[in-house]
């Protein structure tokens, strides 16, 4: 198995926002019903991409996985609304490939951009009930920081923690 790492151009984004909604679907399924997924395919999640790559592109860092030359995930970096932090906006990894080591790569890459940004710590929501992803940051170095929100997931309002990593 071949892991590489690139930036993103505008001829991945309609592929990464297929592999977000997989990504979700199979991460989010113990949380959100699967009819709300269906009503919001992966052509509604590229087009999401294709506007905030539009908007972000030039204060925002965003990075493929390809194993063996196929899109395995990607990450989201930028500045954050959080004082002093950057932000790990996205980690999303497509559900072949979940436990084979590509979102360990992804992730320590993505510190390494969020370190560019100049600012102290790196931050990122996670979902409260999303046990897998909680275990995945902590063993990545990230931790709680008491922070918490309400935020909607496919319009279902889910409570969220902030996590943080210093830079």
């Amino acid at each position: 198995m071949t892991v590489s790492l690139r930036p993103a151009t505008d001829d991945d984004v309609a592929a990464i926002g297929a592999l977000h909604h997989r990504s979700r679907a199979a991460a989010y399924a113990h949380l959100i019903p699967a009819e709300t997924f269906a009503a919001r395919g992966p052509e509604a999640m590229s087009a999401w991409w294709i506007e905030r790559r539009r908007w972000e592109r030039e204060t925002h860092l965003m990075t493929v996985a390809e194993v063996d030359g196929e899109l395995a995930g990607f990450t989201y970096v930028g500045p954050s609304e959080t004082e002093g932090a950057a932000e790990l906006y996205a980690i999303h990894l497509d559900p072949s490939w979940v436990g084979a080591g590509v979102g360990r790569r992804l992730m320590i890459h993505a510190l390494d951009e969020l370190a560019g940004f100049g600012a102290e710590r790196a931050v990122l929501w996670v979902l409260a009930d999303n046990g897998v992803a909680r275990r995945f940051y902590e063993r990545g170095g990230w931790s709680p920081d008491g922070a918490t929100r309400v935020a909607p997931v496919n319009d279902r309002d889910l409570p969220q923690l902030r996590y943080s990593h210093p830079l």
